[in-house]
């Protein structure tokens, strides 16, 4: 138990995504790419309001393997914030990485798994990892909210460091229970 999240006998959130964000900052990340997720939307908001970070939204996910490999080559450290049903559409891209030997970092938040409402979202879900590491990408993993900073600085060192191609995957868990929402009538 952390005595130092506690105030008053209640518990503290502790902002996961503000000390991934902390971290990419402290790895020198200056370009976050993504396609809109709520799942990333705090880290999506952090990317946007500072001025020393390039925030640049996709229309598909593959975008952002290009995208990546041109801010490499630009001499920028660049992260691909994800679902983890845009995985499938990254496959054949993950090639250009493999083959160019450009490192990759990848945040995936994961549907499919815990409390999952959606039948859609299950069998990508179950296929993350394994398609990732078939293409040659190591796959890191994020549980609990207290491991967040610490598993996203070495998948950083790994990628930007040991020229790898990395995915950190985001337990559904971390981002909660998600439900339908119904309109009004």
């Amino acid at each position: 138990m952390n005595v130092a999240a506690y105030e008053k006998g209640v518990e503290k959130a502790i902002d996961w995504p503000g000390d991934i964000f902390g971290t990419l900052k402290s790895a020198k990340v200056r370009q976050l790419c993504y396609v809109p997720d709520a799942g990333h939307s705090r880290l999506i908001t952090l990317a946007h309001a500072d001025p020393d970070m390039q925030a640049t939204v996709l229309t598909t996910e593959e975008e952002g393997i290009a995208l990546c490999a041109g801010a490499w080559l630009g001499g920028d450290r660049p992260v691909l914030a994800m679902q983890s049903s845009g995985v499938g559409n990254c496959i054949n891209m993950l090639s250009l990485m493999e083959m160019c030997r450009f490192p990759l970092l990848t945040l995936v938040t994961m549907r499919g798994e815990w409390a999952e409402f959606n039948p859609w979202q299950v069998p990508m879900g179950r296929a993350t990892a394994a398609s990732l590491e078939l293409m040659g990408v190591s796959v890191l993993r994020i549980e609990t909210p207290e491991e967040a900073a610490e598993v996203v600085s070495a998948a950083a060192s790994l990628a930007f460091d040991g020229d790898q191609r990395v995915a950190v995957l985001i337990s559904q868990r971390m981002i909660g229970r998600k439900k339908w929402v119904e309109e009004s009538k």
